[in-house]
C-alpha cells in the first residue's frame, strides 16, 4: 500500500553543512511570500535545534523579491522562541539589489534581541562570525 501526499513540494531547497562550529544553510528556490520565508526559516530553526551551533551562516540564493518590511517585522516576531536565541546569525543575500530591503529584517531582528547581520559577501559574513564572542 503506497501513501501519496497531496502536499506540494515547498518552493525552496535547503542544504546544510557544519564545520568548525558554524552551521551553513543554503536556501535556493523561489521566494516572494511571507509563508515561503517563514517556512524556510522554521526549517533552518529545526536544524539549529538539532545541531546546536553557536554560529549560523545562511546563504540565500533564491530568486524573487524578499518580503516587504512589514512582513519582515512579522517574520521576526514569529521566529521568537524557535531556537535562534544565543546563536550568532550571518545572512548573505546573493542579490545585491535586495540587500537594502533585507536590512530592514536585520534591524527588526536586532531590536528583538537576535544577534544577526546582513551581508552580500559570504567571506565578509564568515569573518564576522569568526571575530564575534565565543
Amino acid at each position: 500500500m503506497s501513501m501519496e501526499s497531496n502536499d506540494p513540494a515547498p518552493p525552496f531547497r535547503l542544504a546544510f553543512v557544519q564545520r568548525r562550529g558554524v552551521l551553513r544553510a543554503e536556501v535556493a528556490g523561489v521566494n516572494g511570500t511571507l509563508e515561503t520565508t517563514l517556512a524556510y526559516w522554521r526549517a533552518i530553526a529545526a536544524e539549529v535545534r538539532a545541531r546546536r551551533p553557536r554560529r549560523l551562516l545562511v546563504v540565500d540564493t533564491m530568486s524573487g523579491e524578499p518580503p516587504p518590511p512589514a512582513e519582515l517585522f512579522q517574520l521576526v516576531q514569529l521566529l521568537r522562541g524557535e531556537g535562534f536565541e544565543g546563536v550568532r546569525v550571518a545572512y548573505v543575500e546573493a542579490d545585491l539589489a535586495h540587500v537594502p530591503q533585507v536590512e530592514h529584517g536585520e534591524i527588526f531582528a536586532r531590536e528583538a534581541g537576535f544577534d544577526v547581520r546582513v551581508f552580500h559577501d559570504e567571506r565578509a559574513a564568515e569573518l564576522w562570525l569568526r571575530v564575534g564572542p565565543e
